[in-house]
């Protein structure tokens, strides 16, 4: 069909050219010097056309002559820009292999091909990623020395000529590196080198995070921790349970009352809710001496005992047990209605006998007291409690005997 279209082409050019060129009365004359030259106009045209054609292809023939050396330039160049590329995928590849020598002999080829090519010259980007190619496998292969020159390399005058997504990925990796080194101090400084929007990329934080935990520095721990819970960087389950534990650890960390006190101000208001971080601030301060303020704490958790759970309410309840001291009469309410509230649980007995042992209410104070006691569930530490408070009752009951089996029952708890 095709053939038949440009048969039917060329003979609609013929007939177009035949009643054209068909009628020669024109007539063409050029006059030099008295010489006098008559050409038919057809043959003029067409001799205009061709000469037109042959001049044409004549100065394209002159100028590719003439810039032959420079295409060969170019495509010599073209190659070796295609062969760093290729070197540089193949790093890539071999990286990701596991193969890390071959993986850092291709990213040094890569780079000596960039420095053949004057196109290259300003490829800052290609140069910075095969560095890191290169000092992310001698990471791998624990050659930090080299490691360290490499990345130096692929750092120096990063903000000036690579791009920034570069330049900030070459600071995580280095401070990646850091932390695997232990290197606290190393990680916090290339963390703080990055621009704005990259520190509070997830990765960012995540590394910093790791950083704070290695300095021992858990309130700012803490405060990473939540915007990467905030980011939805962990589960809910995980990221509650390393928010907990970096709330208690900041906690277990304060040497006095004064510490502990900015410590919990410091907390969001989320942790402090949270009845296991409120019950280890008020079991410190009770051991710091400021047991007044560790109860303030639990007071408001005190208030929702049922919306806590039965983990919840045992830490709370546990807590109120060893900061009883000194306890004043307005608890007393408090404590009745979780006494009628949860009857069968120990650790909320537990401390109710506390309170109304410490309020010297001794006939009330044996039931909760004696129930907490005979609980194997309950916690050690706070069945020892019942039985030296129970012995305690005895005491100014006057019965020594009984004074002394619950002594010695205490004794016996493991």
């Amino acid at each position: 069909m095709r053939n038949v279209i440009w048969l039917v082409l060329l003979f609609a050019v013929a007939v177009v050219a035949a009643l054209t060129l068909g009628d020669n009365s024109g007539l063409a004359s050029f006059y030099w010097s008295g010489w006098r030259l008559d050409l038919s106009l057809n043959f003029f045209l067409i001799a205009a056309i061709a000469i037109g054609f042959a001049v044409l292809t004549t100065t394209q023939a002159i100028s590719s002559l003439v810039g032959l050396p420079a295409r060969a330039r170019e495509w010599r160049g073209l190659r070796l820009e295609r062969a760093a590329q290729a070197a540089l995928r193949e790093a890539l590849g071999e990286y990701f292999g596991g193969r890390y020598s071959r993986a850092h002999k291709a990213a040094l080829r890569a780079l000596a091909l960039r420095e053949q090519v004057e196109q290259l010259a300003g490829d800052h980007e290609l140069r910075m990623l095969a560095h890191l190619l290169a000092a992310g496998s001698l990471h791998r292969l624990q050659d930090r020395t080299r490691r360290d020159e490499m990345l130096q390399q692929a750092l120096r005058g990063g903000r000036r000529g690579a791009p920034a997504t570069v330049d900030d990925g070459a600071r995580l990796l280095a401070a990646e590196w850091a932390l695997d080194d232990r290197d606290g101090p190393r990680a916090m400084d290339l963390l703080s080198e990055l621009q704005p929007g990259a520190a509070r990329r997830t990765q960012a934080l995540r590394l910093k995070l790791q950083a704070d935990r290695l300095e021992q520095r858990p309130l700012d721990a803490l405060h990473t921790a939540r915007l990467l819970a905030n980011h939805q960087a962990f589960s809910q389950t995980a990221a509650q349970g390393l928010l907990r534990s970096l709330a208690i650890e900041s906690l277990e960390a304060v040497h006095d009352a004064d510490q502990l006190r900015r410590a919990w101000q410091r907390f969001d208001a989320a942790d402090q809710r949270d009845p296991f971080v409120a019950a280890r601030a008020a079991r410190r301060a009770a051991v710091l001496g400021a047991a007044e303020e560790g109860r303030a704490w639990l007071r408001p958790l005190w208030d929702r005992l049922d919306a806590l759970g039965a983990d919840g309410r045992s830490e709370v309840a546990l807590a109120l047990v060893d900061a009883a001291a000194g306890l004043g009469p307005e608890w007393l309410a408090r404590v009745e209605t979780a006494q009628r509230s949860h009857p069968t649980e120990a650790a909320v007995q537990a401390a109710v006998g506390a309170v109304l042992v410490e309020r010297q209410l001794w006939g009330k104070a044996r039931r909760p007291l004696e129930q907490a006691a005979q609980d194997t569930g309950l916690a050690p530490r706070a069945r020892r409690q019942a039985w030296r408070a129970l012995a305690r009752l005895a005491t100014e009951e006057g019965d020594e005997v009984r004074a002394r089996d619950c002594l010695s029952r205490a004794a016996a708890i493991d």
